[in-house]
């Protein structure tokens, strides 16, 4: 019986299985074009579902910097057609072939002090390349963690944890809708994925053969085209690894990562003038001294988005700390503080240079 991922993939084959036909490309429309089935298995994505362990040609990767996304960990996946790659970019998300599905899950671990107890499923998200654009699947986990059940309209689920700290944590993880996914996946005014990036994919990841610097394996693996030496690619630190990067670094890939896939060209939020991009070195344009164009209420603690050396006037941190529905940033995807995040953005604010005053 063919898998939901064996017919997308002879939609784009059209209807061949054999080798040589996969690499002649896309063709046809079945499949990939159809509408997507009401259970995650059925796109045989996993040996085994309820343990995220990938089906042969299930590729998982890692991000070097969190999202944040209410301390939910993520485990993330890709699935190419057979024959295909994609196609490197120094600073955007990668080209990725027709056909691919991207995959992230969301889940909470029972004890987050010990892995070991294992983890609450709550969500896997998919991201499919159709020929006309990038399509977003929710799929919402049974209460038994043995399958997830596609939800258009998003849903709220109830998760309880143990913190780093040891408290106990409860509350209600927003599953966003269809779309609410574009609020965040959007580039140019298009769907886009926001996370597979030359920058946060360089880095080592345990693969079960050995650690493997990912782009080096995604090239080795023919995942990857267009990259002639991995050593020439950009690097992000980790945020929150004080050793891996300056204050400045860590703090521009914090909002990078998590604020600039709307705060930047083509996002959702970009009217508001603010780039969050790390790329972005003009400080007025990522914020400094930069009055908000529309922040509502969130305008009511101060004049800047930054106030180099005063991050209690400042509207960026106010809206990465509230959580205030109508308030925070991000709109979607939290709920909660971010503990971590908060603190560093206080600390590289209250590090800048207050403005020289003048008579």
């Amino acid at each position: 019986m063919n898998t939901f991922r064996d017919t997308l993939w002879a939609g784009i084959a059209g209807m061949c299985f054999c080798a040589l036909c996969h690499a002649a490309g896309p063709a046809g429309k079945a499949g990939f074009e159809a509408p997507p089935p009401e259970w995650l298995s059925a796109y045989d994505l996993f040996a085994d579902l309820a343990r995220q362990i990938p089906s042969d040609g299930v590729m998982p990767y890692d991000l070097s910097a969190l999202l944040f996304s209410d301390y939910a960990v993520k485990h993330r996946f890709v699935w190419m057609p057979p024959g295909t790659s994609a196609t490197y970019q120094d600073y955007d998300v990668f080209e990725f072939p027709v056909g691919t599905i991207l995959v992230k899950t969301f889940a909470f671990p029972r004890d987050a002090r010990r892995p070991e107890e294992g983890e609450q499923l709550v969500e896997t998200r998919l991201l499919v390349r159709t020929k006309a654009t990038w399509k977003m699947y929710p799929y919402v986990w049974n209460e038994q963690g043995t399958d997830a059940r596609l939800a258009l309209a998003g849903a709220r689920v109830p998760v309880r944890w143990v913190h780093t700290d040891g408290a106990v944590r409860s509350m209600q993880f927003n599953v966003p809708n269809v779309n609410q996914c574009k609020h965040c996946h959007i580039g140019g005014g298009a769907p886009l994925p926001a996370g597979p990036k030359a920058r946060y994919l360089n880095m080592d990841y345990a693969y079960p053969a050995g650690a493997e610097n990912q782009l080096v394996y995604w090239i080795r693996t023919g995942r990857l085209t267009g990259l002639a030496d991995p050593a020439t690619a950009p690097k992000a630190p980790d945020w929150d690894d004080p050793n891996s990067g300056t204050l400045d670094e860590r703090a521009r890939t914090y909002l990078d990562i998590n604020c600039a896939h709307c705060h930047s060209p083509g996002g959702l939020a970009y009217t508001s003038g603010l780039d969050l991009r790390f790329d972005q070195t003009t400080p007025m344009r990522y914020g400094v001294l930069k009055s908000p164009v529309a922040a509502g209420r969130g305008a009511s603690i101060g004049q800047y988005d930054i106030v180099p050396g005063d991050p209690d006037k400042s509207i960026l941190l106010y809206r990465l700390t509230t959580t205030d529905p109508g308030v925070r940033m991000p709109t979607v995807g939290r709920s909660l503080e971010h503990d971590e995040g908060v603190e560093l953005i206080r600390e590289w604010i209250a590090d800048m240079a207050a403005p020289k005053q003048t008579n």
